[in-house]
């Protein structure tokens, strides 16, 4: 395909569904890759839990550049400590805040999303919190979805329950939409594609004036396990659920794959040390702006 967009893997979590990407990324061929934020979860990132699957994705995707896929990396809130690295640039590989691309004669801008996040801006504390929460929940609802596949009722999903109950869950949905299409359109772009909410999404959105913009969000892999495919000029939502190719890949061929050799187990070192460091750096950065803010 032309473009695949993939956002809000967090790799690094037990939410994550790593497995299921890597089946997924193996059935596609993409001219350009965007990982549209939180790709890492680094604020909740852990060197006692990074299985060998997430690790295995991150190769994969280094094999793509291998192959001359080119792989845009946009930060997002949950890996913001790589913006201090915006601009890197090694090969085909380039971390960035945002990008924007002409597809088909058409405007394309991506970006994550969290700028939009009030509680992100104001109370970043409360927002970590809010992902501990979220990673338990996830965790709560691998258990019960064991039980629930158990006894042959299928899979459930807890927080998509939560949300479309909560009006006010909803209503942050809604706005964040609207918000992302108005500066959009008066940007000029023809589309506007997010992460950050976890909510796959493809619409037209109107202005007060009658413009519009085509709004798209790539969902996430953790709950809804989706993203964007653009091919031939036309956009669609991918989902898991749906892709009996991807899920037939042999059970016994995978747990080959999991086991990393001696070069795999160096390779997760230096990841856990990078990681390591973006956090201490991180931390340094946060005491800093206490000291700069509390009154002498």
């Amino acid at each position: 395909m032309d473009l695949l967009v993939i956002s809000d893997v967090h790799l690094g979590t037990f939410g994550c569904r790593a497995k299921e990407l890597l089946n997924y990324l193996k059935t596609v061929n993409p001219g350009t890759l965007i990982l549209n934020g939180d790709f890492i979860d680094i604020w909740q990132f852990n060197k006692r839990y990074f299985p060998k699957s997430h690790m295995k994705v991150i190769k994969y995707i280094t094999s793509l550049l291998a192959s001359g896929t080119k792989v845009y990396y946009i930060t997002g809130n949950h890996d913001e400590m790589l913006r201090k690295f915006k601009g890197f640039q090694l090969g085909s590989f380039e971390i960035v805040n945002k990008v924007v691309l002409e597809l088909d004669g058409k405007k394309a801008w991506f970006f994550h999303g969290d700028v939009f996040d009030v509680t992100m801006k104001h109370s970043k504390w409360l927002a970590k919190l809010g992902g501990m929460g979220y990673d338990f929940l996830i965790m709560l609802n691998t258990a019960v979805n064991w039980i629930s596949e158990t006894i042959g009722r299928g899979r459930i999903s807890l927080s998509k329950k939560i949300k479309n109950s909560v009006k006010g869950a909803i209503k942050f949905i809604d706005d964040f939409e609207e918000t992302s299409a108005e500066i959009a359109i008066s940007n000029g772009y023809d589309y506007v594609v997010c992460g950050h909410i976890h909510q796959p999404q493809m619409r037209e959105i109107f202005n007060k004036e009658g413009e519009s913009v085509m709004y798209l969000n790539s969902g996430d892999w953790i709950e809804n396990l989706t993203a964007l495919e653009y091919n031939d000029g036309l956009w669609s939502i991918y989902e898991y659920a749906q892709d009996n190719e991807a899920q037939s890949v042999n059970p016994a061929e995978l747990a080959q794959e999991g086991e990393l050799e001696k070069a795999d187990y160096k390779t997760k070192q230096l990841f856990d040390d990078l990681i390591e460091e973006f956090q201490a750096d991180a931390m340094k950065n946060e005491e800093a702006n206490k000291k700069i803010k509390t009154p002498a």
